[in-house]
């Protein structure tokens, strides 16, 4: 009670200080996003001639198209300076044909040695100086499609949400860009397909449209019309696009079948004998996308294959007690993605580990959004032992979910999932909404249930709920989240790490911006996390300060310290007699710049006393010291070439002297991979990843086993568009292991420093698009 008492005054009072910072000059809600509704439209015109890059050569329109383009000019800073004028003249020009939708922007530069450019593959170039639009083609202030290109033409697309807040890059569709660097500054020219968006089928059009370019060595965020940070959300400030009359996206229908060879040689170590298997394999599939009634689009897969989508980025997944989460990286899984999304996480695709049929249906009609996913998944029954009824069985995944727009960028929704496996099942249904209060703040909430079958026939059904609370400004930031899972709530759908838990969380910041040459800003951020059981029991405690600075250059320092507060029980360790409690300070620090062109750096040290979740068998969990490492560069040899490196470094020591010397090693964890790009012209690239993973254990204080891990991946790639494409790939894996024969049958048995080849594989695949 006193815990509650305690966080109601908390709330209350930051309650009183955001109305009374908010009152004081109005400094945060002096901007009206809708005051600039009529000034900030473009009526753009119909042509009867395409326009060209080299139309803008000359940092202007050509005579023979000068009068046929609407013009956007005198762009705003959204950062580092909200409200002034770019520092950098930036033109864009938009027209239409009955095809395309055409937009040129030209990019003045006083400094043009100093824009950075760089052949980079696509969707990999977001360090370069840029520029970008995005369309609302719904004129609904909540969804829109966004195309990006760095001077030369390198692109990317993706959607924007008001609801997340950030950009979804997993988005593909066909559209055109080139780009050139001038003596003045760069132009990029970019012609969008009607065919290749969505909107409703009327006679005259009307959208939203945002105009965007970034300029990093300033850390500069200019649009047209003025986006401001001190208003939250961005398609809410969008301006008003009018003139195109009479188009279509017409039909749009995509197959995209592919073929692939395999050749593979691994260690097999599922099944009561290990051993080592060798095949060559033949394959294909089929892709397909085909739109229905011009608002919707259904996507079909038939044995898809994901050979040539990179490796995870490293985690540090030893000494954890709960599941790391690793993010989805198939494109199937990816694209319209954010049609699924709830506050609480119950799609996590992840969990489709090998799927052979799917399809998933997205798309809005009127008001109402909606997404429905149907797939297979072949990895339980494979799993499953040679005698089980369930061997070669497939699990069922199911998810329905439907959103209704409400107010001004407000909406409730429903979702249900499903998945079943044998008799198994595990079904989630519920509610949620997002409510904006204002141009800053926005609350939200969501309610669930779940009923599950196990196999052996157990029954579990609970409920799960959270509400949260945040406000977004230039200045004062807040954000308030609460979470309850009850003990019998699961989600096999879903990504949740732990139940029978209320979880509370807050967080505050303040930045100042002082507008010097150097600094742009800084400030502090208080932040909690409380964690209990549903019978009241505190489980978990974190308080913490960091302080923060950002300077131009794209350089962050930050400074922070937290206190912890982590309890087990013998329900989560059985080996316990009663709850421990254990208490630690975190202390660290981070850097990061992009100052040099051709060097990027991030970095972070943490140093606490933490716990040892894996010790010794008989032996309970004890204090440890604990520190890490978390470290990446990136270096640009020349334009073509990009070498990312990361180094993850995780150490715990004996804190407690129980192996008679204070400070013994109980384990050490290296991380080490270093990715080598090189970008021979737009379509072509070359891949390497070279990543080793050394976990050195100690056995007198850990049950952690030693173990070393080198992986060696190249993939030869020519990309004409997301779907056509051709593919070379090889990948090596060597680990500090030995089958030996014994009596009983082979053993897999870990040497220190002996390797061998426990997997290889060399794989082609091709696929191309057909559009209809």
């Amino acid at each position: 009670m006193r815990f509650i008492r305690g966080f109601q005054a908390i709330f209350i009072f930051i309650l009183g200080s955001a109305g009374a910072i908010t009152a004081a000059g109005q400094s945060e809600s002096n901007y009206n996003a809708g005051s600039n509704a009529r000034r900030d439209h473009l009526s753009i015109p119909k042509t009867g001639r395409a326009p060209s890059l080299e139309d803008f050569l000359e940092m202007k329109p050509g005579p023979e198209i000068e009068g046929g383009l609407a013009k956007a000019e005198n762009f705003i800073q959204n950062q580092p300076r909200d409200g002034e004028p770019a520092t950098q003249r930036t033109d864009a020009y938009l027209c239409y044909d009955d095809k395309h939708l055409y937009i040129i922007f030209v990019a003045f530069d006083t400094e043009p040695e100093k824009i950075r450019a760089r052949m980079e593959k696509r969707e990999n170039a977001f360090d370069d100086d840029f520029v970008e639009v995005t369309l609302d083609t719904f004129h609904d202030r909540r969804r829109g499609y966004m195309f990006w290109s760095n001077p030369l033409g390198v692109q990317a697309e993706g959607i924007w949400t008001e609801e997340q807040g950030e950009p979804d890059w997993s988005f593909d569709t066909i559209w055109h860009t080139r780009g050139q660097r001038t003596k003045e500054g760069y132009v990029v020219w970019m012609a969008i397909p009607f065919k290749s968006l969505r909107f409703r089928i009327e006679d005259q059009q009307t959208w939203n449209i945002t105009l965007l370019r970034r300029i990093p060595r300033a850390n500069e965020w200019a649009y047209w019309p003025r986006v401001s940070a001190r208003v939250e959300g961005r398609l809410s400030q969008a301006g008003e696009v009018t003139g195109l009359n009479k188009i279509s996206p017409g039909r749009s229908v995509f197959l995209i079948p592919y073929g692939s060879f395999r050749s593979f040689r691994a260690l097999d170590d599922n099944g009561s004998q290990p051993r080592f298997v060798s095949d060559r394999q033949f394959d294909g599939g089929l892709d397909a996308k085909i739109v229905l009634k011009d608002n919707f689009v259904l996507d079909v897969t038939a044995n898809p294959d994901f050979a040539q989508i990179e490796s995870d980025q490293p985690q540090v997944t030893v000494n954890q007690r709960f599941e790391v989460f690793f993010p989805e990286r198939r494109p199937f899984f990816l694209e319209n993605s954010d049609f699924f999304t709830t506050p609480l996480d119950l799609v996590f695709t992840r969990r489709i580990a090998d799927p052979q049929f799917g399809a998933r249906l997205t798309g809005k009609a009127g008001p109402y959004a909606i997404g429905a996913l149907v797939m297979d998944d072949q990895s339980p029954g494979r799993r499953a032992p040679g005698n089980n009824p369930l061997r070669d069985q497939r699990a069922l995944f199911t998810i329905a979910r439907v959103r209704r727009d409400i107010m001004k960028q407000s909406n409730v929704g429903v979702i249900f999932t499903n998945r079943q496996f044998g008799d198994s099942y595990n079904r989630v249904g519920g509610v949620d909404g997002r409510i904006k209060l204002n141009q800053n703040w926005v609350s939200g909430f969501q309610a669930v249930t779940s009923a599950t079958r196990t196999l052996d026939g157990k029954y579990l059904a609970g409920p799960a709920y959270q509400a949260y609370l945040y406000r977004s400004g230039r200045q004062f930031n807040y954000e308030l989240n609460y979470e309850d899972f009850s003990p019998n709530f699961r989600t096999e759908t879903g990504f949740v790490q732990r139940t029978d838990l209320r979880n509370i969380e807050q967080g505050i910041n303040y930045n100042f911006r002082p507008q010097g040459k150097y600094l742009i800003s800084w400030g502090p951020r208080v932040f909690t996390d409380h964690k209990w059981d549903h019978q009241g029991t505190r489980l978990d405690e974190t308080i913490g300060v960091n302080m923060r600075w950002e300077f131009t250059g794209q350089t962050n320092v930050g400074f922070f310290t937290m206190h912890n507060r982590e309890r087990l029980r013998p329900k989560d360790f059985p080996i316990l007699k009663e709850d421990r409690d254990f208490a630690s300070n975190v202390k660290g620090f981070s850097l990061s710049t992009s100052y040099l062109r051709w060097l990027s750096f991030n970095g972070e040290y943490n140093r606490w006393a933490g716990i040892n979740f894996v010790p010794p068998d008989g032996r309970e969990p004890f204090h440890s010291d604990r520190s890490s490492i978390n470290a990446g560069v990136t270096v640009r040899p020349s334009n073509r070439m990009r070498v990312d490196n990361t180094y993850l470094f995780s150490r715990s020591l004996d804190r407690l002297a129980l192996s008679g010397k204070k400070g013994a090693n109980i384990f050490q964890n290296h991380i080490i991979r270093s990715k080598w790009n090189w970008q021979f012209n737009r379509e072509l690239s070359l891949r390497v990843i070279l990543q080793y993973d050394a976990l050195l254990a100690n056995p007198s204080l850990t049950a952690l086993e030693t173990r070393k891990n080198f992986n060696a991946d190249f993939l030869l790639t020519y990309q004409l568009n997301p779907w056509t494409a051709l593919y070379a790939g090889y990948n090596s894996n060597l680990q500090n292991i030995d089958l030996l024969q014994r009596p009983g049958g082979a053993e897999v048995v870990r040497y220190p420093d002996r390797f061998i080849n426990d997997g290889k594989q060399l794989f082609v695949k091709f696929s191309y698009l057909f559009r209809f």
